[in-house]
């Protein structure tokens, strides 16, 4: 995990002494190489959830190492990251590191996040955290109605027990993000919506819910004049 950033970098492999695969490479990445080292594994491929440069920053350290790894990233994003070798569409399923992984769809935070589902894992990028949900005013994002489409239509349809690797700080599950995620006990009608009067982003607004972020902070779930929701960073909101 990045120290400022809190952007997780995993190396994963389904033994020691085969091939391995990165998901993302936001970095440090020294304690990772030091891991391929130590367990024998050739990495063969990155597979990047999305753009951004917390997430990919790293890649070039990796290809230093590894000249014939594959990047792999989204169509739609393929054109924002320079060392993407190639592209992984939705519903492809990758053989790297031993396993196989299959791509899934799941825009909002970026137009192109991809979830990566291996071995009952399944890597969030983005979209979920533990306790939080990403937001859409990131560069290239789409919307809320597309970001929370893909946490409760894709990624809540998991099996409860699937281990939610999210792109920030600690891991979670299906079943605990469906049960005690405040976003998505308020989409499952659970919980009521606020409708506190706030600023958020410098515009009047509604707040729907000021929950938890990732890094200690906030994430906001706003509403606009005109009926639009949103989710915004936390500190842009100003209350009462």
């Amino acid at each position: 995990m990045h120290p400022r950033y809190l952007s997780n970098t995993y190396l994963v492999a389904a033994q020691p002494g085969g091939e391995a695969f990165f998901v993302d490479a936001g970095g440090p990445m020294e304690p990772l190489f030091e891991a391929v080292a130590r367990h024998g594994l050739t990495p063969t491929h990155v597979l990047l959830t999305h753009h951004h440069g917390d997430h990919v920053s790293e890649v070039p350290q990796i290809l230093e190492r590894w000249p014939d790894a594959q990047v792999l990233i989204h169509p739609l994003e393929r054109d924002e990251i320079d060392t993407a070798t190639s592209t992984m569409e939705a519903g492809q399923t990758i053989h790297a590191g031993g396993l196989e992984v299959q791509a899934i769809h799941l825009p909002g935070h970026t137009a192109g996040m991809l979830g990566l589902l291996v071995e009952g894992n399944l890597f969030t990028g983005d979209t979920l955290f533990k306790n939080s949900v990403g937001g859409v005013r990131a560069p290239g994002s789409t919307s809320y109605a597309d970001l929370r489409s893909s946490i409760m239509d894709t990624i809540m349809a998991l099996p409860p027990e699937t281990v939610l690797q999210p792109g920030h700080t600690d891991p979670s599950t299906v079943g605990d993000e469906y049960e005690t995620n405040a976003f998505i006990r308020v989409w499952r009608g659970l919980d009521p919506e606020g409708d506190e009067p706030c600023t958020a982003l410098g515009e009047p607004a509604t707040l729907v819910l000021f929950g938890d972020d990732y890094d200690g902070g906030h994430k906001a779930w706003v509403r606009w004049p005109d009926g639009r929701d949103d989710i915004v960073p936390g500190s842009r909101v100003q209350r009462g």
